[in-house]
């Protein structure tokens, strides 16, 4: 009977042990994984930091109680806010389309300014009241 040397998928050690044994230890199972998993996920990791980018920027210029604050759109650009990039969109009876970025909306009023609001407790139709 003839035994077949098996080595380690990280690091291509000589494995011991049982006969299914696919890494050494755990530190090369988990770096195995992570360099499968690391590719898939730079797409999503980027769209995620853009999207929390976005949170803080609107997050830093709401007022938590006046609601609603009209600010140009230049100050959002200015700082680092991308307007690509939501959550979602939705679009009211009279046709306004609305961007949301997890708890907050915004609307493009002009070429030049942006209404933005908290929604305190989020539901699909928690829009301003328009």
């Amino acid at each position: 009977m003839h035994l077949e040397t098996k080595l380690c998928l990280c690091c291509n050690s000589q494995l011991r042990g049982r006969t299914d044994k696919k890494f050494c230890n755990d530190y090369c199972r988990n770096t195995h994984h992570n360099q499968c998993n690391s590719n898939g996920n730079k797409l999503v990791r980027s769209i995620n930091l853009r999207l929390q980018k976005n949170r803080r920027i609107l997050q830093s210029l709401v007022i938590p109680v006046s609601g609603a604050k009209t600010v140009s759109r230049e100050q959002l650009v200015f700082h680092g806010f991308s307007f690509g990039c939501c959550t979602h969109t939705v679009q009211n009876r009279n046709g306004r389309i609305y961007y949301r970025c997890y708890e907050f909306t915004y609307q493009l009023l002009s070429e030049k300014t942006v209404r933005v609001k908290k929604i305190n407790q989020p539901g699909p139709g928690d829009l301003f009241n328009t």
